[in-house]
């Protein structure tokens, strides 16, 4: 995930925000980057919520004495990491929602989806924590992290429905709220249903007999023409 064009905005959020010490906003850049690429690298690993302090200063190239001038303690550490990937999540996907809208709704469906399982592969602890997050019921850090990239993805299909209304690909009359959330939670149930192995054993996308491209061309049919 790269946030590089926006991290002094970032960093100085994160200070006014008490997520980091001004020790680390007056680092110059390239130290800057190195931990916050750090933080990102183990959190892709270890999940947000399990980073390893040491294991960080070690990707940093600077000492875990260090860190704690960046921080107080291991809980902001902790909350800058989470408050970090949402953003970057955030920023991600800004810059793919005008993408997403202006395509034909059925084109930008099945990128949207396979965009996130592509995403699994590059950042599969960030994901994995989402999941358990969503799932299992987050609190605290890991809740405000889940609310903010459920709100995201219900902003991207409300997007890409809404252009495609505006090109005619969906009928006049329809409940463009109710349909938008329909249509994300429908979203979200099959991308998921692949990241996490255990809603695929519930959900019964997939199996020996059934591919997902042919569960997904299925499903981008059902909505594309439940829409028309």
């Amino acid at each position: 995930m790269d946030i590089t064009d926006s991290i002094q905005p970032l960093i100085f959020q994160a200070e006014q925000d008490g997520l980091v010490q001004r020790t680390f906003r007056r680092l110059d850049s390239d130290r800057q980057q190195a931990v916050i690429n750090a933080i990102l690298a183990e959190a892709a690993i270890s999940g947000p919520d399990q980073i390893r302090i040491q294991a960080v200063a070690e990707r940093a190239g600077v000492a875990v004495g260090s860190l704690y001038q960046y921080f107080s303690d291991r809980e902001h550490l902790l909350d800058f990491a989470v408050w970090l990937c949402s953003r970057a999540w955030e920023a991600m996907f800004s810059q793919y929602i005008p993408l997403l809208a202006e395509i034909p709704l059925r084109d930008g469906l099945r990128a949207y989806i396979q965009g996130g399982l592509e995403l699994n592969e590059t950042e599969r602890g960030v994901v994995q924590f989402m999941g358990r997050a969503a799932y299992q019921g987050g609190q605290g850090r890991t809740q405000a992290a889940v609310d903010s990239i459920a709100q995201i993805m219900l902003s991207v299909t409300r997007q890409m429905l809404e252009q495609a209304r505006l090109r005619g690909e969906i009928r006049e009359g329809l409940d463009m709220e109710a349909t938008t959330r329909s249509v994300n939670a429908f979203l979200i149930a099959l991308g998921d249903g692949q990241l996490f192995p255990y809603l695929n054993q519930y959900y019964r996308l997939t199996g020996e007999d059934m591919t997902f491209d042919r569960v997904l061309d299925a499903a981008i049919d059902l909505i594309v023409h439940g829409l028309e």
